[in-house]
């Protein structure tokens, strides 16, 4: 499972996932990427599920680039716990994911097989995706800008 080795604190607020991605909005690598089109937290499990998902179909063909890692905590306290008593201890780790961001990004490999990659990795996910092309992309923000 994904988690950071090491950090300065163990528990964090939950925090809000308003707006859209300011970083990671870009395809920086592969010829072809998956973005998500809305907000949720990933899990550290879901990310390495679609990893799998998306090696296993290419056969490990191509080069795969992982965009997103779990850096936030989740707490929960355990079922039938009281109220009181502090926060609970730290379950699992998050990525926060915002619109537009870039999941994951490939190369090495024809269209037809990175869509169909995706398209796997995308149903292990929590948040809705698109398959974009960086040519896309890259006129999608050049038309933004002007």
């Amino acid at each position: 499972m994904l988690m950071p080795k090491r950090t300065k604190r163990r528990k964090q607020f939950r925090g809000r996932m308003t707006g859209r991605a300011m970083k990671g909005n870009k395809i920086a690598y592969g010829d072809y990427g998956l973005v998500a089109t809305e907000c949720c937290w990933m899990t550290g499990n879901q990310i390495e599920a679609a990893r799998i998902a998306i090696s296993r179909y290419t056969k490990r063909g191509g080069k795969l680039w992982i965009n997103v890692f779990p850096h936030k905590p989740v707490s929960q306290k355990p079922i039938g716990t009281r109220m009181g008593k502090g926060k609970g201890a730290t379950e699992y780790w998050v990525a926060v994911v915002k619109p537009g961001r870039v999941l994951f990004e490939i190369n090495g490999v024809t269209e037809d097989i990175a869509r169909e990659a995706m398209r796997l990795a995308s149903h292990k996910l929590p948040c809705k995706t698109k398959f974009v092309k960086k040519e896309q992309l890259e006129e999608k923000v050049q038309g933004g800008n002007e």
